[in-house]
Formats: C-alpha cells, structure tokens, sequence
C-alpha cells in the first residue's frame, strides 16, 4: 500500500507541476484519508453512474485540496487520466476548487471555507426526513474550523441527531501561514466537538487501516461523529512538512530535485511536464 500512496503523491505533483499551480501541501495531508473512503469503499459509490440515488455523499471542504480529490476519483473511475492532466487549463472542468455540476462525484462547489459542514449538514437533515439510509462525509481543515458557520452547522447537527453525518478534520495544526495554535491558540479541535455533544474518534490520519477502521466501527446512534484524523501537513516529501512557507507554491530548481527523490520522478516525467505547461 505503502508504494501505491506513494504513486498517488507523485501524481498529484505532476499534475501540480504541469499546471503550474496547486496547493500541493494541503493535498498530499489528505490522500490516506481520501484512500480509505474512496479504495476501500467507506464510501457506497458507483463511479459508473455519479448520481445513483443510494450512493453516500462526500463533500471537500477545505476545497483548496482538490487535487487530491480528483487524483482519487480518477483512480476510483470516475474519469481517465486524460481529464485529470486537464487541471486547471483553459477549458478544463478540473479548477483550482471543486465545482459542480460538472465534475463527476463532486457533490459541491467549496473553496469559499466554512461553507462545507453546512451544506453537509442540510443534506444529511434531508436523507434523514425523506428515511434514507445515505451517509454524509464531510472534510474538514483545521484551520478552516476557525470560521463560525462551521459551528452553527455543528450545533445545529447534534441538535437533529445527525448520525448519518461524519465530519473528519484534517488535523496538520497548520494554516496559511503559521500554526493553528499561534494564529488562534487552538491545540486540539477535540474538546470543542465534544462540548457541542458530538461522538468523538481520534486516529493517525497517515494510516489507512486506522482510518478505515474507526469509520467501520459502530456508531452512537443519536450523534454525529467528528473523526479527528492527526496528518502532516506537506507528507511524503521532507522539504514541505510541517512547513507553513509550502502553503501556496512550487518548486524551484533545486527543490525539484528533492521531490523528484522522494516521489521517484524521472527526468522524462519531468519533461513531459514542461511539455504540458
């Protein structure tokens, strides 16, 4: 698994690198999560048919990471690769943020942050009232989970015992520019989820059979759950990790030379890159 990890980073950099923009830290924190919900069928999906009625819906909040997101419905079969070498080029549905109605598995437009949890939340409520047995999965940043529409939705979740509801938090301590618990003095989003009278899980969000299991076990059957999944900001290449500076870049020539490494990017990969740009 180790080595296929590995091959989806390296993906989601050329594709980065090709198009010369991408918030590849923020991406490369999410893939063992985005593996286990997508590649081990958390989720109950149909790639050859997006808009099957009892599919569960996922939602990317933290929007910016989208090229993990496409990464992962490429592999799980939504598009060929073709598409997905598209990204963010002109007449490409692939944007910087996710959108709909023209991506396939793409349940909402995000990348305006905060907005996630609530449409999250509206439709979880709406399965719930129309006696559906759909699952709603939300993606969160933890920096993102500074803005207040997030709480009002979090509230308003444990309020209507939304258990069909899974928020998971992508919890790297890292915002834009520095540290989470610098910016707002945040440790831990753990204990303000639980004040708010949901189930909590904790897991290294880095490994996919902790993640796959915590999903799998039983549920409290009158809350929504918060999986707060401890990541890396920037995983799999030394240079980026834990590094606020890798928020929003690419590399120069000699950082190249350190992805190229760690991924296992060859010279012709490189080039065919450039070829693309």
């Amino acid at each position: 698994m180790d080595n296929e990890l590995l091959k989806i980073r390296k993906k989601i950099f050329l594709t980065a690198y090709s198009a010369s923009i991408a918030h590849i830290a923020s991406a490369f924190s999410i893939v063992e999560i985005l593996y286990a919900l997508y590649i081990k069928k958390i989720l109950k999906y149909d790639a050859t048919s997006p808009n099957w009625e009892d599919r569960d819906l996922f939602i990317l909040s933290k929007g910016h990471g989208s090229l993990a997101l496409y990464t992962m419905l490429c592999k799980a079969g939504y598009f060929d690769e073709e598409v997905l070498r598209t990204f963010s080029k002109p007449g490409s549905y692939l944007g910087g943020e996710p959108c709909v109605p023209n991506i396939p598995g793409v349940e909402a437009s995000t990348g305006s942050l905060g907005h996630g949890l609530s449409i999250g939340v509206g439709m979880a409520l709406a399965k719930k009232m129309d006696r559906k047995e759909n699952k709603v999965y939300v993606l969160l940043g933890d920096g993102e989970c500074q803005e207040g529409t997030i709480w009002e939705a979090a509230m308003f979740a444990a309020h209507q015992q939304l258990n069909n509801l899974t928020a998971i938090i992508d919890s790297n301590k890292l915002q834009k520019m520095n540290t989470l618990e610098n910016v707002m003095g945040i440790k831990s989003w753990k204990e303000v989820f639980l004040a708010l009278n949901w189930e909590i899980k904790e897991v290294d969000g880095h490994n996919v059979y902790a993640i796959e299991q915590a999903l799998k076990e039983p549920r409290n059957n009158k809350k929504p759950l918060a999986l707060i999944a401890n990541t890396v900001k920037g995983k799999g290449v030394s240079i980026i990790e834990n590094n606020p500076r890798w928020h929003w870049r690419l590399p120069n020539k000699k950082e190249l030379k350190v992805f190229m490494e760690e991924l296992e990017i060859s010279e012709e990969e490189i080039a065919k890159c450039k070829r693309l740009m």
